[in-house]
């Protein structure tokens, strides 16, 4: 420790001292000074081998021809080629066939991940949870159906809702009567003067049975809610309700009109990606038997 000490008083003094403790010219460790002049040969290297000296018509190519594109498409074909079997195989198979085969519905809902983020999550969630004013694809609740086979439809072709507009058909009376009808029929209850209004039995003739059924429970051949289950596209409080009935959904007269259609992916997506996208909906949890 004498030593040590001895050389550092030995060392030439930089002049600045803080707190007790001066400021020497030591040499740096000899690894440091190593690495100091292995730094611009290291540069130098890589100026040589990879692309970096931008010119104005370019920058440089360097030795190896590397590029980022480069490596990304020798990861993706590398990956298309291991994906290349079960892509064949799933395209000779139907959404149904793919759904009873357990390898191939879990490669199938893996390998459309991506596509789902990219064009169905911002509506209906990374996880089929929904989103506002957007369906829920994890439930059991399904407009048109939700089999495979009618989720595959809806996929390809999309859907557009239609309900029109009632505003200024009801009576003040007959209107609080329907609201009661369609709060009570949540619980399971029938509150008559209300269905006479939803029954069209009213000056109002609204006939909402014609699509939702005298039961109210709906029609999946016409995409009519079921009014019974306390499930709602857009809003199921009584002021909610009331904003549907009296402004209707995609009616083009009345300009406040709900807003409900599905795009037709059938255009963009290839068949292989519905099927994928089918089966993977149907998992989430709520898809029916054909």
């Amino acid at each position: 420790m004498a030593d040590k000490d001895q050389k550092h008083h030995e060392a030439e003094d930089t002049g600045h001292e803080w707190d007790g403790i001066r400021e020497l010219k030591n040499d740096p460790p000899r690894w440091w000074t190593i690495m100091f002049w292995l730094t611009p040969v290291w540069i130098a290297g890589y100026l040589l081998l990879y692309p970096s000296i931008p010119f104005p018509s370019g920058s440089s190519k360097g030795l190896l021809g590397w590029t980022s594109h480069g490596e990304y498409d020798k990861g993706r074909q590398e990956i298309e080629e291991i994906r290349a079997p079960f892509e064949r195989k799933i395209a000779a198979m139907s959404a149904k066939e793919i759904l009873n085969d357990p390898e191939m519905s879990n490669y199938a809902v893996n390998s459309i991940k991506q596509t789902f983020g990219d064009n169905c999550a911002a509506c209906h969630g990374s996880g089929g949870q929904g989103g506002k004013n957007f369906p829920i694809l994890a439930d059991d609740d399904w407009l048109y159906g939700g089999t495979i086979e009618k989720i595959q439809e809806t996929i390809t072709e999309g859907r557009g809702g239609a309900m029109p507009a009632f505003q200024g058909r009801f009576t003040p009376e007959e209107m609080g009567d329907l609201m009661q009808f369609l709060k009570d029929a949540q619980q399971g209850k029938v509150f008559e003067p209300g269905k006479k209004v939803f029954l069209g039995q009213t000056k109002a003739n609204a006939e909402c049975s014609t699509c939702h059924g005298e039961d109210a429970k709906g029609n999946q051949d016409m995409g009519s809610a079921n009014l019974t289950d306390g499930i709602c596209r857009f809003d199921c409080t009584p002021e909610g309700l009331e904003y549907t009935v009296l402004h209707g959904v995609n009616d083009d007269g009345d300009v406040k009109t709900r807003k409900a259609t599905m795009p037709v992916w059938g255009k963009k997506l290839t068949e292989t990606q519905i099927k994928k996208l089918a089966v993977k909906v149907y998992l989430f949890g709520g898809g029916q038997k054909s």
